[in-house]
């Protein structure tokens, strides 16, 4: 992956990022190891480097057997975001992807990137969150995966 990271200081990688959830309202999130590419102690969803010949699909269901060890059962295009972030900037487009996965089935498969899995509230992630988690809930929200939150 570091070769990828190191690419998008100079040209546009393109990144899945996939929203799992358990089909009631529930998101799993991963709060990032020590060993982490970026923003370690974190919580984040999952995401992956879309490789060469490889479906958008096909990215997703490699990544969450990769990160989670489960299988998906639904996969769901929910949005698309140019990010650019960090100095030197790193540029990335996320294609984002809503993932009903069996909760029974997760465990962490990358104990080097991920040192917690959990179940929450989209509305409601544990703190400290990525630099990138709100943007991505809110996609997934505005999909209608989830509750939004009452006007305050």
């Amino acid at each position: 992956m570091s070769g990828v990271v190191n690419r998008a200081l100079s040209e546009p990688v393109v990144s899945c990022v996939f929203v799992c959830h358990d089909g009631s309202g529930r998101v799993l999130l991963a709060r990032r190891a020590a060993g982490a590419r970026d923003e370690p102690g974190t919580w984040d969803t999952g995401a992956g480097a879309l490789e060469h010949g490889e479906t958008f699909e096909a990215a997703v269901a490699r990544e969450v057997g990769e990160e989670y060890g489960a299988q998906p059962r639904k996969v769901e295009l929910i949005g698309v975001r140019n990010v650019l972030r960090g100095r030197p900037t790193a540029h990335w487009v996320a294609i984002v992807f809503a993932v009903e996965v069996d909760p029974t089935r997760v465990h962490i498969a990358e104990p080097h990137k991920f040192d917690r899995l959990g179940w929450f509230d989209p509305n409601e992630p544990p703190a400290p969150v990525h630099s990138q988690l709100n943007a991505t809930l809110e996609l997934f929200t505005t999909a209608g995966h989830a509750p939004r939150p009452e006007p305050g």
